[in-house]
């Protein structure tokens, strides 16, 4: 393979991404930015596969990618196109507290870039037990699916959903309501989720008439 060359570059700035040579790889031209991050399969060259293996993808590397390679034989070339998705979903860094009978809010928040008509379903589910506290799906709260015990008390922030943000509202909640809760979201063929946690204390009320 001395008289082959085969370029891999970005289509849109032709930088150079990789480069085979006079017989073996050239990593020391490459880009700065894909020195140590784009490589070739080196027990696969001898076959004449030249394909690339990006690694830590970013989201600036999304884009398309020209393969060229120039041989004796002629040349030719290949476009690929490299999609960057990621689904980021954060919840609570700190356990919810609240007391017996109160509202509460356990937060959950999508990444912005993915907007509200690409997330596909969102559910709340109380890890312990593995119960359905509120499902949205195709664009709308479905209530009905809830569990019986949290029907009629769960709901989100309809006005906040464009925001990407899911957060679920808790309402009148109840001693054997404390647990775990999972937020878990579906788009574009990834998932992700986060959890919060929730504490619940009897309220002072019902503390005074038990010591009474």
């Amino acid at each position: 393979m001395e008289d082959l060359e085969v370029e891999w570059s970005r289509t849109d700035s032709e930088t150079l991404v990789h480069l085979y040579q006079d017989g073996e790889s050239r990593p020391e031209v490459q880009q700065q930015d894909y020195h140590d991050r784009a490589h070739f399969f080196t027990d696969q060259i001898q076959h004449g596969n030249f394909s690339l293996r990006l690694d830590n993808l970013r989201a600036e590397d999304e884009g398309r990618y020209t393969c060229r390679v120039h041989s004796q034989q002629g040349s030719g070339e290949t476009v690929v196109q490299i999609k960057h998705e990621r689904l980021l979903v954060s919840g609570s860094d700190r356990s919810v507290s609240a007391y017996d009978g109160e509202d509460v809010t356990l937060s959950c928040s999508v990444d912005s870039h993915i907007t509200p008509e690409h997330i596909e379903e969102v559910s709340w589910i109380r890890t312990d037990g593995d119960i359905l506290v509120l499902l949205f799906k195709n664009n709308k709260t479905l209530p009905d699916s809830s569990d019986e015990q949290y029907r009629d008390r769960a709901e989100l922030f309809t006005a906040e959903i464009p925001k990407g943000n899911f957060s679920l509202r808790l309402k009148s909640v109840r001693i054997e309501d404390k647990g775990v809760y999972m937020c878990l979201v579906f788009a574009g063929g990834l998932s992700a989720n986060a959890t919060v946690v929730l504490g619940v204390g009897e309220s002072t009320n019902k503390a005074v008439k038990n010591i009474k």
